[in-house]
């Protein structure tokens, strides 16, 4: 069967695209789970231990907080509260954690910090996966075990103002509830002033034991305005006032009740200096966490600084306040502060409970736990424990029962902190079986990419697929056979869970019967190029092919980049490598004119230059000229002294000055925005202005009636065959379609992007591309490298704090989830979409050859599929590495939208080609 270049990349990549989301499910591991019931059936708390002696305290202890208020304050960085800003914003919350009765920590915030993940860090006391940040979008009900599942079972009543996240987490869970929308960022007053409304009737009514108060202001003024906003500051105050008034309320309601109330402040994640959060910069993961009670009396003097500990604390610290079993998968560990005003047998039966916990937790996580020095040291503890009870039984008050529950106190805690980070680390888990399946479907794609050059970029642009032969092969049902012979073995030999082993028989068989067919594929391109090759051996002397300096550019720049992923910092630091690739480009273009404009002592082939004139074919770089007719002249004879004689005044300089200019504009685009890690706090050229909604709209209207134009032209000359003029038309209508919706959705800042964008893409088309007459593979890499720096020109990068959500929102009032979605990922990706279309509309008006499409869609998806595959390949021989979580796994995502939109392209290629071809 013969397919054109176009289809059978487009086809190849959508292939790939299911290998690397096969890759991502086994790659994102599953975290830390305890066996028992997800339906928290309530289980009997572990007796006290004893040695020899009978106890009498076997339940759980009673609360010792009447009521709870969490006042969760999204994006609340640490020095929000503990520094300047705290002073001087809030003098009350500084008042209570310098003087007053109460204990102040510095929790860390595992990425991604992101608001559902967090949630559940907080309640559960887990490590939810780093998959989380995509479900953050649209959070499912919870069903692992949690406080608030455990305190509705219990008879607690709780209510919740504030982010309709905790309604979607816990739903019926709620007597009273109002969820605000938390996406609609450029609502930083109303969202919070729906909340506290609430306060003044709530306080004063007795039927609640749980309130939950979730702020959004403070985190949508960082999206909108960054942290150094004066907004910040008049947020920081409002919020303290509400501190002020719920504190004071629960003071005067404790004379009437025997247990005193516990005011909890947090935040779920904290906010970088450009004011967006999902990574793990400092800024980002250290959040503050003061509790407030009478409980916790403070003499005079008495200087507590904020420990710092662990956000997933929280979870066993309010179970054991309220009087609650911890969470049945927490890693966390009780805040001994909380309860260090107790009685030591108190004390020792908090840490005793929880200590048994993670300890179970531990036993069916990690097959070898008897090793672990975690186990070890809670056996030691509890035997001390008992030796502790039975001495206190025998009302033994002397100074050595104190000495040695002095000694058990230290030894629990000491084992506490043990065990919590060993199963901290046990969250990688990885299912090695999908990761596995997913990178052998990747690098096959790749590699039959690789074996059909010589034909893909041929003059027919199309290639012989065999698909019958390689299903009827011997080496098919061999390799089948033992695909699913292997799979057999690990879906039965396995001890954890596997995505694959969990798919119907007929669903992993399809999965073997693609993987065995992508071989014989392989093998079946891999034997025709040495068949080629032996034909071609027998030609060479005959072939004056030779690569060219910018052919030998673009592979090492390629390659350069592949390898330059295997490490951290130049991940953190990728807009610099894409900087550098485009300098080097417009050095290398203009090395490439000024050779044609100095006439040469010898006569070798240059390219002349012409303005005028079509536009040229396949590359010659990549194959025999011999072999195949596709390759277009490139008029490299040209007998003239001067290259340029044949051009008029200002279009002779303007060839020789546009790769400077272009030059400039990418030094300018440079200081627009500092993106990236170490530099990302240096001030920049960007400014954060606001837009309004019914301009936006206006907006709108325009974008979609321009689409609709340019899609309408596209359909009219694919059904009535109204000629090229018509389909370009329509492309170049929609291409001005999404050029004015990016207008709109880029932060006003960011227009010069835009404006720089346009006018590097007209150089570059009337100036280098037809006055050099670069063939269509090189044109297409060029388009591929320059939307790349793009698109770090717009201030992305690869950390997720850097996406601006605020783009989802422009022209709504209201959050929709759709539409949302779509602009922000546009407005992300609007640099590598804007220069693919380009690609599309440029190609389509100016090629000559008729297979320039299919050429260029295989080169795009050549281009595309190497960093994704290779990629693949290095985070799996890294993924214990140190920042695996936080550098390597965000560009993992980063690196599956970039396919999605190369697999986007490829078959739009695809469709233009077939209107090519019909018309």
């Amino acid at each position: 069967m013969r397919l054109g270049s176009g289809t059978f990349a487009a086809c190849c990549v959508v292939v790939e695209v299911l290998g690397v989301v096969l890759f991502l499910r086994g790659f994102f591991p599953a975290p830390v789970r305890s066996s028992s019931s997800s339906k928290h059936q309530a289980e009997p708390p572990a007796p006290e231990p004893s040695a020899g002696a009978s106890s009498n305290w076997t339940k759980l202890p009673p609360p010792l907080f009447s009521k709870v208020v969490i006042v969760l304050i999204d994006a609340l960085r640490d020095d929000f509260v503990f520094g300047s800003k705290g002073v001087k914003f809030m003098p009350y919350t500084t008042y209570l954690v310098e003087k007053g009765a109460s204990h102040s920590f510095v929790a860390e915030a595992k990425p991604p910090t992101v608001t559902m993940p967090r949630i559940k860090a907080l309640m559960t006391g887990s490590v939810p996966g780093f998959i989380d940040v995509v479900m953050n979008l649209n959070s499912p009900a919870l069903l692992e075990d949690n406080v608030i599942t455990q305190a509705k079972a219990a008879g607690k009543r709780i209510i919740s103002y504030g982010d309709e996240t905790w309604v979607k987490l816990f739903p019926k869970h709620f007597v009273e509830y109002d969820g605000t929308t938390s996406f609609f960022v450029s609502d930083y007053t109303e969202v919070d002033e729906n909340v506290t409304r609430h306060l003044d009737k709530v306080l004063k009514r007795g039927d609640w034991d749980v309130l939950i108060l979730h702020y959004l202001g403070l985190d949508h003024i960082g999206h909108v305005s960054g942290p150094s906003s004066p907004l910040i500051g008049r947020k920081l105050s409002e919020m303290d006032g509400v501190l002020m008034k719920i504190h004071t309320a629960l003071l005067s309601e404790e004379r009437e009740t025997l247990l005193p109330s516990l005011l909890v402040l947090c935040g779920d994640h904290g906010m970088s200096e450009t004011g967006g959060h999902g990574a793990s910069s400092t800024e980002e993961v250290s959040t503050p966490l003061l509790l407030v009670s009478s409980a916790f009396e403070r003499k005079p003097g008495d200087i507590r600084h904020p420990k710092h500990v662990q956000q997933t604390d929280l979870a066993a610290t309010l179970a054991i306040g309220l009087g609650l079993p911890i969470p049945k998968n927490s890693v966390g560990h009780l805040l001994f502060p909380a309860i260090e005003g107790k009685p030591m047998r108190e004390q020792l039966r908090f840490l005793h409970l929880n200590t048994v916990q993670l300890t179970k937790l531990l036993q069916e996580n990690v097959p070898s736990y008897e090793k672990e020095p975690g186990f070890e040291q809670f056996k030691i503890s509890e035997r001390l424990h008992g030796n502790w009870i039975r001495l206190y039984l025998e009302e033994n008050n002397s100074e050595v029962l104190f000495n040695l529950g002095t000694k058990v106190r230290r030894q629990y805690l000491d084992a506490l902190k043990t065990l919590s980070l060993s199963l901290s680390r046990q969250v990688a888990q990885y299912d090695v079986y999908s990761m596995v399946v997913g990178t052998v479907v990747v690098l096959e794609v790749l590699t039959l990419l690789l074996l059909s050059i010589p034909q893909a970029l041929s003059s027919k642009a199309e290639l012989e697929v065999p698909l019958l032969s390689p299903v009827f092969s011997l080496l098919f049902y061999l390799t089948f056979l033992v695909l699913s012979a292997v799979h057999v073995i690990v879906c039965t030999s396995t001890e954890s869970s596997c995505y694959l082993c969990s798919l119907s028989w007929l669903t992993a068989g399809g999965v073997m019967v693609l993987v065995s067919a992508l071989l014989c594929a392989v093998v079946s391109a891999l034997t025709k190029v040495l068949v080629r090759g032996k034909l071609l051996s027998k030609n060479a002397a005959h072939s004056n092919s030779r690569w060219s300096e910018l052919d030998l550019l673009i592979l090492l720049g390629t390659l350069g980049h592949v390898l330059s992923l295997g490490a951290s910092s130049f991940i953190e630091e990728e807009h610099q490598t894409w900087y550098f690739l485009v300098s080097t480009l417009c050095l290398a273009l203009c090395h490439d004119i000024y050779r044609n404009y100095l006439p040469g002592d010898d006569c070798e082939p240059q390219r002349c230059l012409h303005v005028e004139g079509g536009f040229d074919g396949a590359t010659p770089a990549l194959q025999d000229k011999n072999t195949s007719s596709a390759v277009l002249e490139l008029n490299r004879g040209c007998k003239s002294p001067s290259s340029l004689g044949t051009l008029r005044g200002y279009e002779k300089w303007m060839v020789l000055a546009s790769p400077w200019v272009i030059l400039t504009c990418c030094r300018l685009l440079r200081s627009l925005n500092q993106t990236g890690v170490q530099w990302a706090h240096r001030p920049d050229l960007g400014h954060w202005l606001t837009r309004g909604i019914l301009e936006a709209r206006f907006v709108y209207v325009f974008v979609l009636g321009i689409l609709f134009t340019g899609t309408k032209d596209l359909l009219k000359s694919q059904v009535v065959a109204a000629g090229f003029t018509v389909k370009t038309v329509g492309l170049w209508e929609l291409y001005s379609g999404f050029v004015l919706l990016a207008a709109l959705l880029l932060r006003p800042h960011n227009l010069p992007v835009l404006v720089l964008s346009l006018l590097i893409q007209t150089l570059m088309a009337k100036f280098v591309w037809k006055p050099l007459r670069h063939d269509v593979a090189e044109v297409t890499v060029m388009h591929y490298w320059f939307g790349q720096a793009f698109f770090y020109f717009q201030g992305n990068s690869n950390n997720i704090a850097t996406v601006d959500i605020s783009a989802g929102f422009v022209g709504l009032d209201t959050y929709v989830e759709i539409p949302a979605i779509f602009l922000t990922a546009f407005a992300t990706y609007a640099g590598p979409v804007l220069w693919a279309s380009h690609l599309v509309s440029f190609l389509s008006s100016e090629a000559s050859s008729s297979s320039a499409l299919s050429h260029a869609g295989f080169c795009y998806a050549l281009i595309g599929s190497f960093p994704v595959s290779a990629y693949i390949i290095l985070v799996t021989s890294l993924r214990y590495h140190l920042f695996i979580w936080s550098v390597f796994s965000p560009k993992l995502l980063y690196e599956g939208m970039h396919l999605l939109i190369t697999a986007a392209v490829c078959v739009f290629f695809t469709a233009m080609d077939q209107t090519n071809t019909k018309s």
